[in-house]
């Protein structure tokens, strides 16, 4: 909204401070600066507010406001007085200001750095949590305009309010003054109010998605009078589920004499309902969606699910019409699945939506799945289906232009029916809050990830994201340190989700393959030597194997202390005529399922070549029961249970077979119910079974989160930095920013206790031996043109001049291959204790935010690309696993009987670049390189480093939605 002329020129409308948010109950609201243009929406919202609500903002009976009361509230300069308001179709909801104020509480400007701030709800929308979000984003603002801190007078009987204070997490103090609480909140966000407002942000998110899963109503806006078309198909497929709730047609073609439609009431408008529609299923062409969103947002609809196409994904024209859907959805409190959706399902009992174009509804299982593709999403389904594997939720979300896979990992979190997030994702348009919530989901249950377009190098249609920097197999490390599973595929995803959902978390890596095909057998073991595994050879039961023995073998392996996990593989039973014997499938199915269930819980998968029976077996038991938490605490990690392809099934439990005998010795087992994901090849099972390992290996350690050790605050210079970093920037720096010097580097990183190894310009022979007497001998003569830089295989560099001679013929020898020295730009060094070449990188990213890489200096990170990468801010585990997770990693720990080189001054380094870049974002770019680890300590032989303006962090900031 623009203000109107009369404001001041001084100082604009702020539009940066409009925001989109989530509110306690899952609704939205607009939050804006108030602007002239308002005075009637401000009388209108306060001839709504109660007179206990009046007495409490103006500590008097306060009916009526008057002609200067309007043009008081409604008159700011954005600088010293700022009004915000809270709007939900377009009218004023709640209302905020502050006026900056000297010591002595009069009326100030700059550089006063207090104000005085008040609010006001309406009755209505109280409890919602409006005045805690208008909090965050107020402060926001006066932090912006250089305030400090708030003063607010507060009625004792206005509990509510003085709850917002206290509870927002801020530094403050209280005081009762002439019978009122006087309350000073320090604006310094802290550890405490981040947490709050993150916690805050989760509730929110996670209810909006819960009245879209979990609606009490829904109606079709587009159901067709004949059979066919969209909307009658999503229709159909809401009855065919069986949805507790009430169901309703709307079409405003319907002619007044038709009452219903496949059994259900049919409408012309939301409005003829005459009840409340908790979600609308919009399926009508784009140029007629607007008229039905507003219909919805008249009558207080929750949430839409938009099927329509016609947007984003068809160019600029569309993306104009996408963001005009959201804007007018969110107007009217309303948050969007889509468009260009494929639907939502929810196959809980007290639910039971099928909102989707899926034929097929999945059975209830324990996997919630998350799609931006509908074509993905209808694979995935169908396949599912097929081998009875359950789901707890599916979203596809299409253009994702409002609710994205972010908003579904807060609602996983502590949604009780999901033990496993599955995600295919063509992008990520909130890297950073994405690694946070994956981060957290992780540490309770699995979090898989198929990214696509990953080296397309451009944006799916419709899906507006950050540009990213840095490769994609940094994207991927990044993922893993967040805990997060990523695979290559959907067939890699369904393997993994299946084992980890029917199946504990393995202990370790150790794997006992037991069989009756030794060829099996060996391609397994390979697979498990290929993945990192630790098997041991496998075990032949032979050909001759009955059920018996496989159960027999199968519950020894699995109360054995050094096994973690067990493969079994299976072949086709052969009779004397040559045939495969036929019902022997579901007899192996039922021995397996005893043995596991018998005994101590350790994940157990089956890899089986075309056993007759054994893939019905599989495919028909898809019962889902209620377990108790699939992933407890990782001091004994346990998963939970689902599959893939046709073959790729589960064991279920069932009836005993009697031709499998029950042994009366067992032990009672402490094993999950008898569900064993099966695979038609071993390197899948494999592969689903060594990232279970990995993510078990990451749970247990992430109970024990490393730290930032505090020795470092005694070398660090944080103030200094700052003034320096200040300094070197200079007034309006330029936004491109600033590459510093040899020396600025040199002094910018000493204050963070980062020594590099000077060195002296050798514009000439004689300069490069007076550069050599003050340094001592020997030296290295380097070059440091940005063609030659780093490369002493093209002859740039010489090492170890122990006198004047060697010198000079150095420098001779490098002119005379390489140019001239106005060219070569030569410098001489002294030189350092031998050991190993390495590299420290730490890179601003405006998509994934700050990280931190390490690897060996030339040809393993430069042509192998054998880099390991860590977020920033780094602690101490983070350093120790950024050394080891490189493939390079035994040079440094005495590879072929070398001397280990210090490890412990390392990470001491990479925790030191780590600091920096945290405590500075205008550190955009630090490249230490090369980093010779000697057996004791290492020296720093180059360095360069970037400033430029702090790029925007939106994850620390106020909530506010994206505005794709």
């Amino acid at each position: 909204m623009e203000p109107a002329p009369e404001q001041s020129p001084h100082h604009a409308y702020p539009d940066h401070w409009e925001a989109d948010v989530v509110l306690r109950d899952g609704g939205t609201a607009r939050i804006r600066p108030i602007t002239t243009d308002d005075a009637e929406r401000l009388v209108s919202f306060y001839e709504q507010v109660s007179d206990e609500s009046k007495y409490y903002r103006f500590f008097a009976p306060y009916p009526r406001l008057s002609d200067r009361d309007v043009h008081r509230f409604t008159h700011h300069d954005y600088v010293d007085r700022v009004g915000l308001a809270v709007t939900v179709g377009g009218e004023f909801i709640a209302t905020v200001r502050y006026d900056r104020i000297d010591e002595r509480g009069r009326p100030a400007s700059a550089p006063a750095d207090e104000a005085e701030v008040a609010f006001l709800v309406q009755d209505a929308h109280q409890g919602r949590g409006v005045a805690s979000a208008l909090l965050e984003h107020i402060a926001a603002v006066a932090r912006e305009r250089g305030i400090r801190r708030f003063a607010a007078e507060v009625l004792p009987a206005n509990t509510k309010m003085i709850k917002v204070f206290r509870d927002a997490g801020y530094t403050q103090q209280r005081s009762f003054e002439d019978g009122s609480v006087h309350l000073t909140l320090d604006l310094e966000p802290t550890a405490e109010s981040l947490a709050v407002q993150r916690g805050r942000e989760h509730r929110a998110e996670a209810r909006s998605v819960q009245r879209l899963l979990a609606p009490g109503s829904v109606a079709v806006i587009g159901v067709g009078r004949t059979p066919g078309g969209v909307g009658r198909t999503v229709l159909r497929n809401v009855l065919g589920a069986g949805f507790t709730g009430r169901a309703y047609a709307v079409n405003s073609a319907f002619t007044a004499e038709q009452a219903t439609i496949d059994g259900v009431p049919a409408h012309r408008s939301l409005g003829e309902i005459g009840e409340p529609v908790d979600l609308a299923v919009v399926a009508v062409p784009a140029d007629r969606v607007p008229e039905a969103v507003a219909d919805c947002g008249e009558h207080g609809v929750q949430g839409l699910v938009v099927l329509s196409a016609g947007y984003a994904e068809w160019g600029a024209e569309g993306r104009d019409r996408q963001r005009e859907l959201v804007r007018q959805a969110r107007s009217y409190g309303m948050r969007i699945i889509g468009p260009n959706a494929f639907g939502v399902i929810n196959t809980a009992e007290a639910v039971r939506l099928n909102a989707s174009l899926a034929p097929e509804p999945p059975a209830r299982g324990r996997i919630g799945l998350f799609t931006q593709s509908g074509a993905i999403g209808i694979a995935l389904l169908s396949g599912l289906y097929r081998r009875g594997a359950g789901l707890s939720t599916f979203i596809s979300a299409g253009n994702r232009a409002d609710i994205s896979g972010n908003d579904f990992l807060q609602y996983w979190y502590e949604d009780p029916d999901t033990d496993v997030a599955l995600l295919y994702l063509e992008s990520i348009g909130n890297p950073r809050k994405f690694t946070r919530l994956a981060r957290r989901t992780a540490a309770v249950k699995p979090v898989v990830v198929v990214k696509g377009a990953r080296h397309s190098g451009s944006t799916p249609p419709g899906h507006a994201v950050p540009t990213r920097r840095i490769p994609d197999a940094t994207v991927s490390a990044l993922m893993r340190q967040a805990g997060v599973i990523r695979v290559d595929t959907v067939t890699e995803m369904v393997d993994a989700g299946l084992l980890l959902a029917d199946q504990p978390l393995p202990a370790g890596p150790r794997v006992v393959i037991l069989g009756n095909s030794e060829s099996l057998g060996l391609l397994t073991y390979d697979a498990c030597l290929a993945e990192g595994l630790r098997p041991r050879l496998p075990l032949d039961l032979t050909t001759a194997a009955t059920p018996q023995d496989f159960r027999n073998a199968l519950a020894k392996a699995l109360a054995d202390d050094d096994c973690d996990a067990v493969i079994v593989t299976a072949i086709p039973w052969v009779g004397e005529d040559g045939r495969a014997e036929e019902g022997d499938g579901e007899v192996l199915a039922d021995a397996l399922r005893s043995a596991a269930a018998a005994g101590p819980a350790k994940p157990v998968a089956v890899v089986h070549v075309e056993i007759g029976g054994l893939a019905e077996a599989l495919a028909a038991a898809s019962g889902t029961v209620a377990r108790p938490p699939a992933h407890p605490a990782p001091a004994a990690p346990q998963a939970t249970r689902v599959q893939e392809d046709p073959q790729a099934t589960r064991v279920q439990e069932g009836p005993q077979d009697p031709r499998v005998e029950e042994d009366p010795q067992a032990p009672q087992g402490t094993g999950a119910p008898g569900r064993i994901p099966a695979y038609p090849a071993a390197e899948r099972a494999v592969r689903a079974l060594a990232e279970a390992v990995r993510y078990a290996q990451w749970r247990r350690q992430a109970a024990v989160p490393g730290k930032v050790p505090e020795f470092l605050d005694d070398t660090i210079d944080e103030p200094g930095t700052a003034h320096l970093i200040d300094t070197l920037l200079g007034p309006g720096p330029d936004p491109r920013g600033r590459q510093l010097g040899t020396e600025e580097a040199r002094d910018l990183l000493g204050r963070y206790g980062i020594t590099v190894r000077p060195t002296l310009p050798a514009p000439d022979p004689d300069a490069a031996v007076a550069a050599a007497a003050r340094l001592g001998y020997p030296v290295a003569l380097k070059t440091t043109a940005p063609h030659l830089r780093h490369r002493a295989d093209l002859g740039g560099v010489r090492l170890d001049l122990a006198g004047e001679d060697a010198l000079r013929r150095a420098y001779g020898e490098l002119t005379e291959l390489l140019g001239g020295p106005a060219e070569l730009q030569p410098v001489v060094q002294s030189m350092a204790p031998r050991g190993v070449d390495t590299v420290v990188r730490a890179t601003i990213d405006p998509a994934a935010g700050a990280v931190l890489s390490f690897g060996l200096a030339g040809a393993p990170s430069e042509l192998l690309g054998d880099t390991a990468h860590r977020l920033v801010p780094a602690t101490d585990r983070d350093a120790a696993e950024l050394i080891r997770s490189i493939r390079a990693a035994p040079v440094l720990f005495g590879w072929r009987g070398a001397a280990p080189v210090d490890t412990a001054a390392l990470e001491e380094l990479l925790l030191r670049v780590s600091r920096l870049v945290d405590d500075h974002p205008e550190v955009v770019s630090v490249a230490l390189e090369p980093v010779v680890v000697a057996t004791k300590g290492l020296t720093v032989l180059g360095a360069s480093v970037r400033l430029s303006p702090p790029p925007a962090r939106t994850d620390l900031g106020p909530r506010r939605l994206p505005n794709y």
